[in-house]
């Protein structure tokens, strides 16, 4: 398997986020829990353009893609 492109605290950065540690758990627990039946994109809390690079990231299957299911995924955790 490929190591992925970039980490998961640069989605964080790229989207404008807090990217430390305290940050990142910020928001998981700000935003927590996503409904299933809601796609990451169309959650709330985005703005327009972090809601469109989202999008992008996961249509494209562009280089984000790997960090947005992984984020997508943390924000379902149980």
């Amino acid at each position: 398997m490929d190591e992925p492109m970039h980490r998961f605290h640069q989605l964080f950065a790229q989207l404008g986020l807090p990217s430390d540690a305290a940050g990142i758990a910020g928001f998981l627990q700000a935003n927590w829990p996503l409904p299933g039946d809601v796609a990451l994109p169309d959650a709330t809390f985005w703005t327009a353009s972090q809601a469109a690079f989202l999008r992008d990231a996961l249509l494209q299957d562009a280089d984000w893609a790997q960090q947005v299911e992984e984020l997508s995924q943390a924000l379902r955790q149980t």
